[in-house]
């Protein structure tokens, strides 16, 4: 017989299931304080950013929680207290889009003296603003000529090397040539839309889905049909099959990882066998990656992209979530359509700006990335569960919450018959931004959800905000 080596488990987690099996035996029990970090760092002869990977862990799992300036407690299962949003798998039928006038209003809704509660950005304080802006300045006094000409598709070499060195992370092993960059991650996937389908086609959605998603399949004159999606599990492999046989989909846009406005990490089983039924059907599948570098977990998750065999998967992802919303720096891996990609772009925008794209480039090969994404995914990790118990504290009986595994966004299903547009205007004229859950919807469903972002730092003023949000919601659902 051959000789099997036996895969180790890595140390964090080796770790983390010593201290989950202390809670399990009740040696920890809710409201403990765990094993400081230094402490355990010491005691058990490993570094403090194992520690930190295994709290995260313990953390995603809800077993422990960490409080500022006081350290890691054990928790009492939030899954006990407040339950999941329903999974809800009304027959898939093609749809046009009809929320734009309150998607106007939504997108019209920010202003400085807002709680930003809607927006999907993170905290700015969050962000290395100031490492990219030395980066900028010695940019601009290193080569003064950096934007007198055109970055064509398929854009700046140094940030598709970049780009590509990071897919090994993600399970893949892009070449630079394979990747095209790209004016976020809107403009990815509307070329992307473009390169593998035509006006009037059918294009499968999650539902829920990110409203932009919803606004360019429409803006392109092509159907969509929303696929039943489970708030942890994702889309219905066995419902998506069964519209592709009936409804001739052309394509697929999905969220493996960090949903909007879900939040969930699809496992990798789930994600081949996503890949292998698109594959089949001869159907492209555009997987949004723009939430995946801010998992939970202490190690990145696969794209569904890594179990592609025929170049029909096409990734979109930026670096506005992450580093720079402003800089409007995204790709796209577009596998066998990157010729009619790169065509696309020369028509939309003819090149992405060259300086942007200089500045990522030179911060993603400075090394230390890594590093602050562990730091910026413990702080979005923290203010998700603060604001989940804000929300399990002050919203109505009844109310269901998603548990995000990714990113910094809170799907909230409230009792039926709350309106939650009408919650959203409410909620304006209180100067607080919310987003409604029908903009998330080709068919207008989710009319009593609603998203809130959690991208800020915890704060009174979040915490006063999510006590009025709650207030406003209690006063629709009484009887006038």
């Amino acid at each position: 017989m051959p000789n099997l080596a036996v895969v180790k488990p890595p140390l964090y987690l080796k770790l983390a299931r010593q201290i989950e099996e202390q809670i399990e035996r009740g040696a920890l029990r809710p409201g403990d304080r765990v094993p400081s970090v230094r402490w355990l760092s010491r005691r058990q002869g490993v570094s403090i950013s194992t520690v930190l990977e295994a709290y995260m862990w313990l953390e995603n799992r809800g077993a422990i929680e960490s409080r500022p300036k006081s350290g890691f407690f054990v928790r009492v299962p939030f899954v006990k207290s407040v339950p999941e949003p329903r999974f809800q798998a009304p027959a898939p039928r093609p749809a046009c889009y009809t929320a734009g006038t309150v998607l106007a209003e939504v997108m019209a809704a920010h202003n400085p003296v807002t709680v930003p509660l809607g927006a999907a950005l993170s905290d700015p304080e969050l962000l290395p603003s100031h490492k990219l802006n030395l980066i900028l300045r010695s940019i601009v006094r290193r080569n003064p000529l950096h934007s007198s000409g055109y970055d064509f598709a398929p854009g700046l070499e140094e940030l598709r090397r970049q780009i590509a060195r990071r897919s090994l992370e993600y399970g893949c092993n892009f070449s630079p040539a394979e990747i095209v960059t790209t004016n976020g991650a809107m403009e990815a996937l509307n070329l992307s839309l473009r390169a593998v389908a035509r006006p009037g086609d059918v294009i499968a959605l999650e539902s829920p889905t990110y409203f932009g998603v919803l606004e360019a399949v429409q803006s392109l004159g092509m159907r969509a049909i929303e696929i039943p999606t489970h708030p942890s599990e994702g889309m219905s492999c066995e419902l998506l099959e069964r519209a592709i046989r009936k409804h001739r989909i052309k394509a697929c846009v999905i969220m493996a990882n960090g949903h909007n406005p879900l939040g969930y990490v699809l496992s990798d089983d789930v994600k081949k066998r996503l890949a292998d039924l698109t594959s089949k059907y001869e159907v492209a599948l555009i997987e949004d990656n723009i939430y995946g570098d801010l998992v939970f977990g202490a190690r990145q998750p696969k794209l569904v992209k890594a179990f592609d065999r025929k170049g029909t998967v096409l990734v979109c992802s930026s670096f506005s979530k992450v580093l720079a919303p402003g800089f409007r720096v995204g790709w796209v891996q577009p596998g066998r359509y990157q010729a009619e990609v790169e065509r696309l772009k020369f028509i939309n925008t003819v090149a992405t700006p060259s300086l942007p794209q200089m500045v990522i480039a030179e911060y993603l090969k400075s090394g230390g990335y890594e590093r602050y994404l562990t730091r910026l995914r413990i702080a979005l990790a923290e203010n998700v569960r603060m604001v989940s118990q804000a929300a399990a504290k002050y919203f109505p009986e009844g109310t269901r919450i998603t548990r995000p595994d990714a990113g910094y966004l809170l799907w909230v299903e409230l009792p039926k018959k709350l309106d939650s547009v009408k919650l959203f205007r409410a909620a304006l004229a209180a100067n607080i931004s919310i987003v409604p859950g029908t903009i998330f919807s080709a068919t207008g469903r989710f009319d009593n959800c609603i998203r809130i972002s959690c991208g800020y730092r915890w704060s009174d003023t979040i915490d006063r905000a999510m006590i009025t949000l709650g207030r406003l919601a209690n006063d629709m659902l009484r009887p006038s």
